[in-house]
């Protein structure tokens, strides 16, 4: 009987199953097989994504590498980047609060904050459209169709695309999520596919968000969803630069100084990364 150690974390609800790479190689399976095999909600783990660090890096203190359930890579995770980041400083992997971390979307910086939220150096938001990649001729407020809606969206990279959309009635967020997220997802706007956030906005430093995930479906939170949408939101002068972002699991704090003249500004998150259990798992 062959078994791996993993350990199951969580980031306001997103959860992520956690490999070292040392149990990886146990497996002989590829990532992307594990991945599905673990993140399974009925025959494995269960998780929204599975991450294993990466401790050879090219240009950084640490790396890893991320996939979603359904075994497709991520370019970078919010929710995940916290977990990850507590984990290897508790486990010792990095030795500061402080560190850089080697993604598919560049080099992100966690920090370890005294109240054991994380804080995490985004980068800046991708604007252009051929490199979020959006096929419309703008990124901002474009008219999208599907079935019987017209969505005004706002497509954003956070090294991952997003498709912001304002909800300008008293629809039900979540039921939107689940109506039109998946056909925007895969719209041929969005060639490499993306996220998708619906968003109420409650006051100048407030909003509610629901997401529907690339490669995962509905998930109680998105980190660099949230990120995109404080960003659309400031360069729709709908918000101030901090805003506190509600979720399904929690909140976080998103922090930007850009603006549509200046959005040369990298992009801050804070919010909570949870151990949910350890375990050892049969193949």
């Amino acid at each position: 009987m062959k078994t791996i150690k993993l350990t199951k974390m969580q980031g306001l609800g997103n959860d992520f199953v956690i490999v070292d790479y040392s149990e990886y190689e146990k497996t002989n399976l590829s990532m992307a097989e594990l991945a599905v095999k673990l993140c399974d909600r009925n025959f494995g783990i269960g998780a929204d994504g599975m991450i294993i660090p990466n401790l050879t890096p090219k240009n950084a203190d640490i790396g890893w590498h991320f996939y979603n359930s359904d075994g497709t890579t991520a370019q970078m995770c919010g929710n995940g980047i916290r977990c990850f980041a507590k984990y290897v400083k508790e486990k010792k992997l990095v030795h500061t609060n402080k560190f850089s971390v080697e993604t598919l979307a560049g080099i992100i910086v966690p920090e370890i904050l005294d109240d054991g939220r994380v804080k995490v150096n985004m980068s800046k938001p991708i604007l252009e459209s051929k490199l979020i990649p959006f096929n419309g001729e703008n990124n901002l407020n474009y008219n999208l169709q599907v079935d019987d809606k017209t969505f005004k969206v706002n497509a954003i990279s956070m090294g991952n695309p997003h498709c912001v959309i304002f909800n300008e009635n008293d629809s039900d967020l979540l039921e939107l999520a689940k109506t039109y997220g998946s056909k925007i997802e895969k719209h041929p706007l969005f060639p490499k596919k993306t996220n998708v956030e619906f968003i109420k906005v409650k006051s100048r430093n407030e909003m509610d968000l629901r997401v529907f995930e690339r490669g995962c479906g509905i998930t109680l939170a998105c980190g660099t969803g949230a990120c995109a949408s404080v960003v659309a939101a400031i360069l729709n002068n709908l918000t101030e630069n901090k805003v506190k972002v509600n979720l399904l699991g929690g909140a976080l704090i998103i922090e930007w100084q850009g603006s549509l003249a200046n959005p040369n500004y990298d992009i801050y998150m804070t919010g909570p990364a949870e151990y949910s259990f350890f375990a050892e798992y049969i193949l």
